[in-house]
Order: structure tokens, then C-alpha cells, then sequence
């Protein structure tokens, strides 16, 4: 995150905190005083209850990426039929949580010849709100219907913005927007061995094998390449050190780009649970004000308007969802929320930089437009089954440390990030001696 972006978020925390001293009736040094406490337990409780999830998550997503190809998938994402969207949202839902490398990677899909409803659609929505360690942390805070609300609901937006991208958004705006992705870049390969970013047409130091051309940064990584290394199978990899090393190095990138994320989810989710009243909360999502219908369309269009102006994304934005639904905001205000972290600020400027300010702003209102409909639509058919779970009565910060399963979990998880952090720094001291420059990116 920029300076702009933690200068904003200090803001809303302060903005938080001066609106539940306006409104609490306890004396301020006293609602101060209890604030910091539940928002401190708050967090605790929060990562206490999804440590092993997040470390479990990160671990089966960094080796689906180290140890399955994804080199042809943008070929498979040309059209936007069902079975590109059924691609695009599989390796999305086997990708990385990381909202920015979503974008990063559907952008390069995108460049590569992918159709916008595959990449943008299904596959950037998918590696975003669909991902094995997301779909974890919900059923963990908010439950089993909220899992399969989000399910339900991110293929439903999936199909709403392919409806967007093939009947309204003319396909020469879509070409524009793929002209601007390439910016008159150079042809790059990657380095199988640093994970470089290579000019085919500079370097000197390739190699030719049965599995094809590869190119390297410098003589001695193209000297430690093994070509039988390059074709190792998924069974082979499960069963090799070194394998488990390519693991480590993809499970610590998610570790890198997500931690901050998840730190300011922790840390917002406790402000909100410990400084602003009750009363605030009933104020802004009381039902009685508009009676039902209206106050479920509102809501859901409520949480979408959140959704962009916390700048919080991936598995964070379901911690702050936790408390939202806790304070009482609706079933369909949540999901609009959860599928709304894609429109943040940061994720906008990005999308102007690849495609141009006029694409961005009309990808920036399909998202948000597909996020209220879903929320919506998933709302009356889980009213009208009689699905939608209780309101939690509990908050978590009451919630105790015991020795549970959640602690059994919680110290097996822990012992596989010490190794897996040990695997990793063994990895990029090998790397380094080889001439590389630390462990393999994307």
C-alpha cells in the first residue's frame, strides 16, 4: 500500500472512533479504555480462530502454482462460452487470493488474447473471492451459508459481467483495452530457474530441450537448469525436497503481498467491534427506518459503497464482513460488500494504468453493478429457502483460548510454516549462490 492509501484508512479509524464517542454514553476515558481492549481481544480472537486456514490455504494454492503449468491457460480463456468461463474461474479458483496479483496476472491474460469476460471475469473474480483459503476463513467466521452464498453469488457475477463485457461494452472499446495492456512492451520469457523476466532477443544464454526453448538471465543460471527438473510430474514434486522448496517460495509470495491486508482486516474489524456502540450501528442499518424491501436494497447497495471505500481486499475484507454482519448489516449487504473488494481505490488506479480511463471506469461499474445484483438475487433465493444463518449473538472477542481442536490445528499449522519458512530461505540461499535473485515470482 502507498502513503495515500494508510493516510486514508487512519482517517476512517479516526472517523470510527470520534463517531462511537459521539455516540456511546460511557465517559471517554472509560469508552477508550474498553475499546482498546475489545478491539486488541477482537483481532486475537479473529487470528486465532483462522491461523491454521490461512496457513493451510496459503500452503495447497502455493502448490497448485509451484507444481501445475499454467503456461497455456490464457489459450484456453480465447472465447467467453462456457467452457472458457469454466477455465478462467478453475484456475482462478485454484490461484492466488492476492486481489493485486489477480488483476496483475488477468491482465496478462488479457494481453495474451484471452476474451474480457475470461480474465476479467471469471478468472480475476474467482482468484480473488473463490480461492480454496477465502472459502475457508468464511465458513470459519461466518459460516456454511455464507460459503455457499458466495459461491452461488461469485458465479452469478461471473456470468453478469460476461453479460457486460459481450452485449454492452462495444468490442472495440474491449480491443482498445487490450492495445493499452501491451504498451508497446517487449516480448519477455521467464527465467525457469531465478523466475526473471527475460528478452528472448537480448539474452545470450538459452537452452533447447524436448520441452522446448528456455531462456535464462545470466550463464550461471542456465548452467544449474536441469531439463529433467523442468518436467517433473505432480508426482514427482510431492515427493522431491526440492519440490517442496518451489512450494515454499510460491506459499511465501502469498505471504508477502497479503500480510499487510490481513493485518489491517484484523486491526479495522477490532476498531469497528470495539469503539462504535450498538446504537451507531442500528442507526445506519436499522430496518424499521425503511421496512424490508427497501431496506435490503439499500443495504446490499450500502455494502457495495464499503466494500470501495475501506481499501481493504482478499481474506481482510471477511473480517471486517465478520463485524458488519455481527452490527447487523444484511445477508446481501455482506456478499455486495465481500465482492465489491475489487473496486478499491488502489485496484482502480491500477485498472486505469492497463486499459485506459474509460475502460477502467466501465469494468470499475460492471463490477459494482454485478456485486448489488448477486447480493441481491442471493438474498431472496436463501430468504426464500430459509437459509440465511442467525445473526450472531455472540462477539468474537468473547470467544476463549482453549485447548480445543482450534488450538490442535493452530500449533500443526504453526510447525509447517516454521518449516515451510525454513524450506524457503534454503531455497533462495541456493538461488543466490547460483546467481539468481531470490525465489521464483510470477
Amino acid at each position: 500500500m502507498e502513503k495515500r492509501d494508510y493516510a486514508i484508512l487512519s482517517g476512517i479509524a479516526v472517523l470510527a472512533i470520534t463517531v462511537g464517542g459521539f455516540a456511546t454514553n460511557q465517559p471517554l476515558s472509560e469508552y477508550l479504555v474498553s475499546g482498546t481492549t475489545e478491539t486488541a481481544n477482537t483481532a486475537v480472537m479473529m487470528a486465532w480462530i483462522i491461523w491454521w486456514a490461512l496457513v493451510a490455504g496459503f500452503a495447497i494454492a502455493g502448490g497448485v502454482e509451484a507444481w501445475i503449468s499454467t503456461e497455456t491457460v490464457s489459450e484456453l480463456l480465447e472465447g467467453h462460452s462456457l467452457r472458457e468461463l469454466g477455465y478462467g474461474t478453475f484456475f482462478g479458483f485454484i490461484s492466488s487470493s492476492c486481489s493485486y496479483s489477480a488483476v496483475a496476472t488477468a491482465k496478462n491474460f488479457l494481453k495474451q488474447g484471452a476474451s474480457a469476460a475470461a480474465a476479467l471475469g471469471a478468472y480475476m473474480f474467482a482468484a480473488t473471492n473463490l480461492v480454496i483459503e477465502i472459502g475457508i476463513v468464511i465458513w470459519l467466521l461466518l459460516g456454511w451459508q455464507f460459503l455457499l452464498a458466495d459461491f452461488l453469488g461469485g458465479l452469478l457475477l461471473i456470468g453478469l459481467m460476461t453479460v457486460g463485457f459481450v452485449y454492452v461494452v462495444p468490442d472495440e472499446m474491449v480491443g482498445q483495452a487490450k492495445q493499452n495492456a501491451v504498451g508497446g512492451r517487449e516480448p519477455t520469457e521467464q527465467d525457469p530457474v531465478c523466475g526473471i523476466e527475460v528478452n528472448p532477443d537480448e539474452t545470450d544464454h538459452v537452452v533447447e530441450t524436448d520441452g522446448g526453448t528456455h531462456y535464462f538471465c545470466s550463464e550461471s543460471c542456465a548452467e544449474s537448469f536441469d531439463p529433467e527438473e523442468a518436467n517433473t510430474t505432480i508426482k514427482d514434486s510431492i515427493t522431491s525436497k526440492q519440490g517442496w522448496k518451489r512450494l515454499a517460495d510460491k506459499q511465501w509470495k502469498e505471504w508477502s503481498m497479503l500480510w499487510e491486508d490481513i493485518a489491517i482486516g484484523f486491526v479495522f474489524a477490532g476498531i469497528l467491534a470495539g469503539f462504535v456502540p450498538d446504537s451507531a450501528w442500528t442507526a445506519l442499518f436499522a430496518n424499521e427506518i425503511l421496512g424490508l424491501p427497501a431496506f435490503v436494497v439499500w443495504t446490499t447497495i450500502l455494502g457495495a459503497f464499503i466494500g470501495v471505500a475501506t481499501f481493504v481486499c482478499s481474506v481482510g475484507n471477511v473480517l471486517f464482513a465478520t463485524v458488519l454482519w455481527t452490527e447487523g448489516l444484511s445477508f446481501g449487504g455482506v456478499l455486495s460488500y465481500i465482492f465489491a473488494d475489487l473496486i478499491i481505490p488502489p485496484l482502480m488506479d491500477a485498472y486505469r494504468g492497463y486499459y485506459g480511463g474509460t475502460f477502467a471506469a466501465i469494468l470499475s461499474g460492471i463490477i459494482f453493478v454485478a456485486a448489488v445484483i448477486s447480493g441481491l438475487v442471493v438474498y431472496i433465493v436463501f430468504a426464500s429457502l430459509d437459509l440465511i444463518p442467525p445473526r450472531a449473538g455472540t462477539r468474537i472477542a468473547e470467544i476463549a483460548i482453549e485447548l480445543d481442536y482450534k488450538a490442535v490445528l493452530n500449533v500443526l499449522a504453526t510447525g509447517l510454516f516454521v518449516v515451510l519458512y525454513y524450506l524457503h530461505r534454503d531455497s533462495s540461499m541456493d538461488s543466490g549462490a547460483s546467481g539468481g535473485q531470490g525465489s521464483a515470482a510470477d
